[in-house]
């Protein structure tokens, strides 16, 4: 049985033209404009079905990107290391900094009070018998996006100023918040851009056909606006 929706995601679904690909711009200003507003400050994503197969290794889209305006949450971020490195991270502003006394709350407690982890490259051995619990939550520190490294205070900076990461999942598909509905259309269409262009830059080589096929913004509560995907295309060719 289909489930019923509000009367005030119907409003919203009525103002929304579900044929057609709107241009950005547009898409953003219909997905604040359609229907009212929810109790509490809605996220905003974007779904982005991109033209790759997720189950072979050098079609696995995954990188970052820095949100020009944040994604209006509070990140909370822990960071593996030790000495100096430690010290920096706490300069830096992470919410939680430690080494072999964090891995064993990890993995005794199943603690897990923080959206990021960061790790100096020392601390992988350690770290790495947390694969199992951080793993399929998305948490493990990873050299490919940057959440490796000896540079920790610049990690953490990047990760409160709104760096997110991207994967797509075993569908195809990117999901990514950008933002809050409160940010209003200008700074809700800087991240979706910045977005964007990152997802065109880490087109894989061995991606054939059309990369970006579809894309779609939606707020937590209210229907999806789909966007006209040449948009990202015409980026991809540039």
């Amino acid at each position: 049985m289909m489930a019923k929706h509000s009367k005030r995601y119907r409003g919203a679904a009525a103002a929304i033209d579900r044929a057609r690909r709107y241009p950005i711009d547009e898409a953003v200003r219909t997905l604040l404009d359609a229907g009212g507003e929810a109790k509490f400050d809605e996220s905003v994503e974007v779904a982005v079905r991109l033209g790759v197969d997720p189950r072979q290794a050098d079609q696995n889209v995954r990188g970052t990107v820095v949100l020009p305006h944040g994604t209006g949450k509070s990140v909370r971020v822990l960071v593996f290391a030790k000495g100096e490195k430690a010290r920096e991270a706490q300069e830096a502003g992470a919410d939680h900094v430690g080494a072999d006394d964090l891995v064993k709350k990890i993995q005794e407690e199943q603690w897990l009070e923080f959206d990021t982890a960061i790790a100096t490259p020392d601390m992988m051995g350690q770290v790495g018998r947390l694969g199992k619990v951080l793993g399929p939550r998305g948490l493990m520190p990873n050299p490919k996006v940057g959440t490796v490294t000896f540079e920790v205070a610049k990690a953490v900076r990047e990760v409160k100023a709104g760096k997110v990461e991207f994967r797509v999942d075993k569908a195809g598909i990117v999901h990514v918040p950008v933002g809050k509905r409160s940010f209003g259309a200008d700074k809700l269409l800087d991240n979706v851009q910045a977005l964007l262009t990152s997802l065109v830059r880490a087109k894989p080589a061995a991606a054939k056909g059309q990369y970006v096929q579809t894309i779609a913004l939606a707020t937590t509560m209210g229907p999806s606006v789909r966007v006209d995907p040449l948009v990202a295309r015409a980026g991809a060719a540039a």
